[in-house]
């Protein structure tokens, strides 16, 4: 009797724990919705300006369509790219000073921030002033260069842009305040579509009119966003303008390169798949088949940045407020939810795959083409799944300099090479470009997994209060 009573009371205990587990992971779960939901619906959005001036830019003629996609892919692109990576410093720093309550700290962060990516801004100016000459370098057509050179000289105020936009960005996701930039973005967008069918296709200002209306897009939404910090003074987190911007630049400029190294290796390795395709014999097949799938991919990913910024508020947020064991279980939380959704994608992507090749294409052969890739492009979005929340994770924590040297062995190191020899040597073409690459994601996830799982989280809390400490004391004494 007294064995079956302690067979019970343990039966009774395992109860209660799951119980107690579902509970904890539906809070947590709630949260990370609350903020991966409007960060998705954020970059969409503002994904969706390059997109449709893109379409409207078609609607005119061929080479107004190559220019405009030259130059949002290759030279916006590397920008944006860049400077994302830039303003992910913030991530980490604005999220852990956030967590731990030093709330004046974020404005002062997001000014450096904003004096580091001017900086960079003009540092990146020459790719834009000579554009033509770098995509002719590249083996780009001569007139399509001469005009998307021109489209990137008349482009330059969305560098500018972004230099300002991702600072603010960041500011604001550390704080949760993701509904404000999400109805932003959302009017803009409105704003948008209203002005380019206006000045692109009634008025018939061409490239002109598009370049006007994705200057003026891009500025609208850091125009509001900043009367909305300035009105709202970010429940003390903005206090003004401050000389306190230009301390401690050096170790932001650090920071910030990780960031920036590990972000930007991420972003151009899909995009380097094209390229590559472009140098196979008879390569306007596998180059279309791949672009529809890295359209089909970049879409998908759009998912994978909301979560990723989602993680990396909760994780920097925990740790930044000494919640370590917190920290772990929003990771714990994230992946499963994740990976259920990207297992959902890959099956939609696979279940599709003799379908979806005809919304972009009228050509048989780039359709039968793109409908062989399909695999891998099912493979990549199961690994979006995770592959980005760990790299948010990452963010979270301050690991982007160890992530940077991650990403140079498993893409450039081995994933590239790789597909090189899979495509070329043994002739499997796009599929073996792709294939060997995806390895290097692999590779990549894996060691990621490894990172995550084996750190000493009680450690990190306690760096991330060093961190906010050492970073803030010039702050705290003002």
């Amino acid at each position: 009797m007294e064995g079956e009573a302690k067979v019970a009371l343990l039966e009774k205990h395992h109860e209660n724990n799951r119980g107690s587990f579902i509970k904890e992971f539906g809070s947590e779960s709630k949260t990370l919705w609350k903020l991966s939901g409007p960060a998705i619906f954020t970059y969409i959005c503002q994904y969706s300006l390059g997109a449709l001036t893109q379409t409207f830019a078609g609607q005119v003629g061929e080479l107004e369509l190559a220019a405009v996609s030259v130059e949002n892919s290759v030279i916006a692109g590397l920008a944006f790219g860049v400077m994302l990576g830039m303003g992910s410093a913030l991530e980490t720093l604005c999220g852990q000073a956030y967590g731990a309550g030093q709330l004046r700290m974020l404005g002062i962060y997001m000014q450096r921030s904003w004096v580091i990516l001017l900086i960079t801004s003009i540092v990146l100016l020459p790719i834009y002033i000579f554009a033509p000459p770098i995509l002719h370098f590249f083996g780009e057509a001569p007139d399509i260069s001469r005009a998307a050179g021109k489209f990137a000289l008349w482009m330059i105020p969305q560098l500018f842009a972004y230099a300002l936009n991702f600072p603010i960005q960041k500011f604001l996701q550390s704080q949760r305040k993701l509904m404000a930039m999400a109805w932003i973005s959302a009017a803009v967008l409105v704003l948008h579509v209203i002005f380019s069918w206006l000045l692109i296709l009634k008025l018939e200002w061409g490239l002109v009119g598009a370049a006007v209306t994705l200057n003026v897009s891009w500025w609208l939404i850091i125009i509001i966003q900043l009367i909305y910090i300035f009105v709202t003074k970010s429940d003390g987190a903005w206090t003004g303008f401050s000389m306190l911007a230009f301390q401690d630049l050096f170790g932001f400029v650090k920071l910030s390169l990780a960031s920036a190294i590990m972000l930007c290796l991420e972003f151009w390795y899909l995009m380097i798949i094209v390229v590559i395709a472009g140098h196979l014999d008879n390569p306007v097949v596998p180059v279309d088949a791949l672009s529809i799938c890295m359209n089909i991919n970049g879409w998908d990913a759009m998912i994978s940045i909301g979560f990723n910024a989602a993680i990396s508020v909760r994780v920097s947020n925990e740790l930044g407020a000494g919640n370590p064991v917190a920290a772990k279980f929003s990771v714990v939380v994230v992946s499963i939810t994740t990976m259920l959704i990207a297992v959902v994608c890959m099956v939609i992507v696979l279940a599709t795959r003799d379908i979806f090749p005809y919304l972009f294409t009228n050509s048989e052969a780039v359709a039968k083409e793109t409908t062989r890739l399909s695999i891998l492009l099912a493979f990549t979005v199961l690994l979006n799944g995770l592959q980005p929340v760990l790299s948010g994770v990452a963010v979270g924590a301050g690991w982007q300099a160890i992530v940077a040297y991650v990403n140079i062995g498993c893409y450039y190191i081995v994933g590239l090479p790789l597909g090189i020899i899979l495509g070329f040597v043994f002739d499997f073409g796009s599929m073996g470009i792709w294939g060997g690459m995806t390895g290097g994601i692999v590779l990549q996830t894996l060691i990621l997994i490894v990172i995550t799982s084996t750190r000493n989280w009680d450690k990190e809390a306690a760096e991330a209060e060093s961190r906010v400490k050492t970073w803030g004391g010039s702050v705290a004494n003002h």
